[in-house]
């Protein structure tokens, strides 16, 4: 069915997106988060609602990957195209100001190619390879949000911001495992990694508050790199 429940909940994820979209193109840097963090509670929760009912069709699979390219790809690269047009040039890039913002639609891209990895690859059943596109655009919608006046300050510049997101864009495709919040159980033996991010998230949201969002995706990476490296998970 065309417009069964799960593809509802999709095609509001969508137009999540696409407000978050416009909003960044506006300069509206709050709006567009918390599109996208409504985008990303759709996004949840299309997928239960279509294994609650026993729904699952192609059109919902290509339906929900088109949704999130908009939400978790073009939205943060929109607000990523307005902080290039925000942030200090040296005078080194200066002549290229006026072109390099675009280079922001990168991210998209790669956003792109990462969803339509995930679809394809059976390896990401109960983990992930390469950095999650709600992950990423949550990271880049709340540092805007957050950390604006030190990003527009002369401590941080436009050459920064581009490699900064160069690295984003590489972690989005790279074949590197990355866990997944999913619980077969309770025991500190099988989650260890969970419940450690877990209590880092805790500590970080109380003690920073809606700033701990960036740090937490940070936090997020970094402890799946380590428990990468050190075999445990």
């Amino acid at each position: 069915m065309l417009l069964s429940p799960p593809n509802i909940l999709t095609c509001c994820n969508l137009i999540c997106g696409c407000m978050a979209t416009g909003a960044a193109f506006h300069g509206h840097f709050e709006w567009a988060l918390g599109m996208i963090v409504l985008g990303a509670v759709f996004d949840f929760f299309d997928g239960m609602v279509a294994r609650l009912l026993h729904i699952s069709s192609p059109i919902g699979k290509e339906l929900d990957s088109l949704a999130d390219v908009v939400t978790f790809g073009v939205a943060p690269s929109a607000m990523l195209f307005q902080l290039f047009g925000m942030v200090h040039y040296p005078d080194i890039i200066a002549p290229l100001q006026p072109y390099l913002p675009y280079t922001a639609f990168v991210m998209a891209a790669f956003s792109a190619l990462r969803l339509a990895k995930f679809n394809l690859d059976t390896r990401q059943t109960s983990s992930f390879i390469g950095l999650p596109t709600p992950a990423n655009a949550l990271f880049w919608a709340s540092l805007t949000v957050t950390q604006l006046p030190f990003l527009v300050s002369q401590r941080f510049n436009a050459i920064f911001l581009f490699l900064f997101m160069l690295m984003f864009s590489f972690f989005l495709v790279a074949e590197v495992p990355l866990f997944a919040l999913k619980f077969k159980n309770l025991s500190w033996a099988d989650n260890r990694v969970k419940w450690i991010f877990i209590a880092g998230t805790l500590i970080a949201a109380v003690a920073m508050g809606v700033s701990a969002i960036p740090v937490i995706i940070l936090w997020y990476i970094a402890l799946s790199l380590l428990a990468w490296r050190l075999h445990f998970a």
